[in-house]
């Protein structure tokens, strides 16, 4: 790995988080579509909040297509050639196809219906911002730190007293990992245990769990209780709790090509369980997605609850 590359990825990062309260230079309206027609504001208490994950997924997408492209680990000038293929996340040469934003948007407000339906009540952010999980993935600790003590006053300022979670980075980071840099006294809340869905639309499938979901906040069998009527099919090396393998994120943007190998591999588990996988989390998505070939049907969780 350059430490070359290392270094300009944080600059990247941190400067765009400066700009705009996202990872990367992108639109700033890209996390802002699915609220289209919602009430936002209110002054509630209670936020349900993107984090914009499901929004940069397909942006991180199109960037790892490109890093892979001018071997971003390599070093020298391919690694300079890497940092500027990263400068353009978001820009004219790495733009999200339009119906992965569309898609981005609707399973968003598809998790807001399903938390209506269940009567939560909560209003929404009248900006989404970044919750800083890419830096703290990289380990860049001081950055973490500091970007997370704007997004805590962020919502100090905004009267927020509980968020609720659409994805299992943000759930970590805010429960587990701000208390220990920041102060922050919010409530965090997953969606997954709030709405109360009345059937599932597939069947058959394979469900591909996160590992941070699974493993570190929990959220295993209650996955499974959402998904029961859909009989999942599970093999116990496949789909375990504790066994189950990585989709190859977050080292995306360090190691493309390693993280695509992996993502390979759990492709190929999970095809020989069906050719139709749920996943929880957008970046599992788009990891498997661009490691498949077509081989499998993705869908995310919100998808698949009606």
């Amino acid at each position: 790995m350059s430490v070359d590359w290392i270094s300009k990825l944080r600059e990247i990062v941190v400067e765009s988080l400066e700009r705009s309260w996202l990872p990367f230079p992108v639109e700033g309206d890209i996390c802002e579509g699915w609220k289209r027609g919602l009430e936002v504001g209110g002054g509630r208490s209670t936020v349900l909040y993107t984090s914009c994950m499901y929004h940069l997924a397909p942006v991180v997408e199109k960037a790892v297509e490109a890093l892979e492209k001018y071997g971003a680990a390599r070093g020298g000038v391919r690694s300079s050639l890497a940092a500027f293929a990263a400068r353009a996340f978001g820009g004219l040469l790495l733009k999200p196809e339009r119906e992965e934003v569309e898609r981005a948007d609707a399973v968003v407000r598809k998790i807001y219906g399903l938390l209506r339906r269940s009567g939560v009540e909560f209003g929404l952010l009248d900006r989404e911002v970044y919750s800083g999980a890419l830096l703290y993935e990289l380990g860049l600790v001081d950055d973490f730190a500091a970007y997370a003590k704007k997004v805590a006053q962020y919502f100090r300022e905004r009267g927020v007293r509980r968020v609720i979670t659409v994805d299992p980075h943000t759930h970590h980071l805010l429960e587990k990992v701000y208390p220990q840099y920041v102060d922050f006294d919010v409530e965090v809340v997953s969606y997954i245990d709030l709405v109360k869905p009345v059937g599932v639309t597939q069947r058959g499938f394979a469900i591909h769990d996160s590992c941070l979901y699974a493993r570190f906040l929990g959220r295993y069998d209650a996955v499974r209780k959402l998904l029961a009527a859909g009989e999942p099919v599970e093999d116990p090396y496949v789909t375990g709790r504790e066994t189950a393998q990585c989709c190859g994120g977050p080292i995306e943007s360090l190691f493309p090509e390693v993280a695509r190998k992996i993502a390979e591999a759990r492709v190929r588990d999970l095809s020989r369980l069906s050719n139709k996988v749920v996943v929880q989390c957008p970046i599992c998505y788009i990891n498997l997605r661009r490691a498949s070939g077509g081989r499998i049907e993705l869908y995310h969780l919100a998808e698949v609850l009606e």
